[in-house]
């Protein structure tokens, strides 16, 4: 079609800044060409600027490509969050609400007579199963399993008392 023919360096530039780079406007007034090809011959021939009306579709494609492409950047990095292998950073008031659990748990541990302080740190630190805690303190497991749920228990009543805002409750 002549017009296309005659306007489309002209439509390249005028869509390369909608959409932020020449090979994407390329594409744009590609697309626009066959929205603009009558389907019907009379459609052209109602138009008074069918150049305008040209430079309309190139428009309102561009707009919808830089649209879509947002859209997309925005899910990549939605994506790229969930998928990250590294964690979020810390702010310095969870550090020190944390820093004040870990201490208060530690206390706690320390606390503990000897065996249940062991059995509850080879669970939960070393990751050893009930057996592999009664083998290592020459116990039966159902002892050990009553040692690391008893010790768990002591820690959680601990950091309850302590309550949300890392403030003492009991005292």
């Amino acid at each position: 079609m002549r017009i296309y023919a005659e306007h489309r360096p002209a439509l390249v530039d005028y869509a390369t800044p909608i959409v932020g780079s020449r090979d994407s406007a390329e594409d744009v007034v590609q697309e626009a060409y066959f929205r603009f090809v009558p389907t019907r011959p009379p459609l052209l021939l109602g138009l008074r600027t069918p150049v305008g009306y040209l430079y309309r579709i190139v428009r309102n494609i561009a707009i919808d490509w830089t649209r879509r492409d947002a859209a997309e950047q925005r899910r990549n990095a939605a994506y790229a969050l969930t998928r990250d292998p590294q964690p979020l950073a810390a702010s310095a008031e969870d550090e020190l609400l944390c820093g004040d659990e870990a201490r208060l748990v530690l206390a706690t541990l320390a606390s503990l007579p000897e065996k249940k302080r062991r059995a509850y740190e080879m669970s939960v630190f070393g990751e050893m199963s009930s057996t592999q805690i009664a083998q290592q303190l020459g116990i039966s497991r159902a002892t050990a399993h009553r040692l690391v749920q008893d010790a768990m228990i002591h820690v959680m009543r601990s950091v309850e008392r302590m309550g949300p805002e890392g403030d003492d409750d009991a005292g």
